[in-house]
């Protein structure tokens, strides 16, 4: 699978992802001290939806387009939402859309850290033109898979890692599993997002069936489908979280369910929250 994110910005999988790290940073808010987040596939930070690649695809139209459209949003897309139209992404045609790391430091405190990855060096280091100055958010020109070996534990005791691949080559879910079962022996009490495609299911099955038989406890499933499952296309996607915050599962359920009503594309569209861990 080739995920060349300019091409999909804003799209159903943005909005899936983009809603659920929202909802995980404001509980991370809820107390005092500080908390550290890592993104181990940082990307560039912003992507002008006015660009070729994002109107040669149009994926943005059926993905935040259609949300920001919506009258009546569901209540758990606030936090994202508000963060959105901060950073300049609003009804009625948005012109730009903002990646996981801007979200992140709009909805970071001041004394949280930031590190973000991204081992494509230009694209490092037009993620460093976006990234606040006024935070302790820093853009590492390195591969993410390494930052969970050099950045584990984080000195701050808590945070969230965001690991959100390209999958650009098959053996990507196999590394995945590696590497996250390493990072776990470092940071075990961290909260862990990792989103994964679902075009071919014999890929990412497998994957979801080494976590359901050897992952840690507290592992969860979130997966959002636009129509039914297709091999051709990306028909649907899926977080995994390691110890997520309390009741977010009934909060994916209900979010999950409503943008796959909002979102689809064809008959098929639905949602899934499960624990493969509990």
């Amino acid at each position: 699978m080739n995920y060349r994110h300019a091409y999909h910005a804003g799209n159903f999988a943005d909005v899936m992802k983009h809603s659920a790290l929202a909802l995980v940073l404001e509980h991370l808010k809820q107390k005092d001290k500080p908390f550290f987040v890592l993104d181990t596939h940082a990307g560039t930070g912003l992507t002008d939806l006015r660009g070729i690649e994002a109107q040669k695809t149009g994926e943005f139209r059926d993905g935040i387009a259609r949300i920001l459209a919506e009258p009546a949003p569901h209540e758990a897309l606030k936090p994202y939402l508000d963060a959105l139209a901060a950073l300049g992404c609003s009804a009625p045609a948005p012109t730009q859309y903002p990646g996981s790391p801007l979200i992140a430091c709009h909805l970071a405190r001041a004394d949280d850290r930031l590190a973000f990855c991204e081992l494509h060096p230009e694209d490092a280091e037009t993620l460093r033109g976006h990234v606040p100055r006024n935070q302790q958010a820093r853009v590492y020109e390195t591969d993410g898979y390494s930052a969970l070996k050099s950045m584990l534990p984080p000195k701050e005791r808590r945070g969230l890692i965001l690991i959100d691949p390209p999958f650009e080559v098959r053996d990507e879910f196999d590394r995945l599993a590696r590497e996250l079962d390493e990072a776990l022996k470092r940071f075990a009490t961290g909260t862990y997002m990792i989103w994964y495609p679902v075009k071919d299911p014999s890929l990412s099955g497998t994957f979801l069936d080494h976590l359901e038989r050897n992952g840690p406890p507290k592992t969860l499933r979130a997966e959002l489908f636009i129509r039914a499952t297709d091999p051709a296309t990306m028909s649907g996607c899926g977080l995994l979280i390691i110890n997520p915050p309390w009741q977010l599962d009934r909060t994916l359920f209900e979010l999950f369910t409503w943008l796959a009503e909002i979102l689809a594309q064809g008959d098929g569209a639905r949602a899934r929250v499960d624990w493969l861990q509990k």
